[in-house]
């Protein structure tokens, strides 16, 4: 059986320093997509496309972080970089309705592990890519943990601390 791991947390949290350690020490994790789907449309002229279109923008997400669920592997652990019910959090986010589907499939996703990594001011910083500013990463926080505590995906706090800190913590739990 496929162990399923999540990593979530805001905006400028530390999950993508956090997963490269992880790979880095051997560990199988999935790839980002926020970053791929936001520069592909710059290419088609869509400076910010959650901003401009964040229903679209959110229903490819979903897709895609669920075809990464979904996927077989010929490992025993697979480690997320943000699933599917992230989406329905930035949806909500952004007061937008979230479609009956979405949630239908959402209510099938389960993870072994779900770690999420809170707010942090003094590793927060804004980017090409990354818009929000550290109040709005608070309210996606608070977003996320409501959204997976609907779903009974009960999460990991992983507290501050340099990277190596926290790498230890997730891999005392995964092993």
């Amino acid at each position: 059986m496929m162990n399923r791991v999540l990593i979530t947390g805001g905006p400028g949290t530390g999950k993508t320093s956090l997963i490269n350690e992880l790979k880095r020490n051997g560990y199988n994790c999935s790839e980002e997509i926020v970053r791929n789907i936001t520069l592909n449309k710059r290419k088609e002229g869509h400076k910010q496309y959650f901003l401009s279109n964040p229903l679209d923008f959110s229903l490819k997400l979903f897709d895609q972080r669920l075809t990464q669920y979904n996927k077989k592997h010929d490992y025993d652990t697979i480690i997320y970089d943000r699933g599917p019910i992230d989406v329905l959090a930035y949806l909500d986010f952004k007061s937008i309705i979230i479609p009956k589907n979405l949630i239908k499939k959402s209510k099938k996703l389960s993870y072994k592990y779900s770690f999420i990594l809170n707010p942090w001011k003094e590793i927060y910083v804004n980017d090409d890519i990354r818009y929000e500013t550290f109040q709005e990463c608070k309210k996606i926080h608070n977003d996320l943990i409501k959204k997976y505590n609907e779903f009974g995906i009960k999460l990991i706090t992983v507290p501050e601390g340099n990277l190596a800190e926290r790498y230890k913590f997730v891999q005392s739990y995964i092993g």
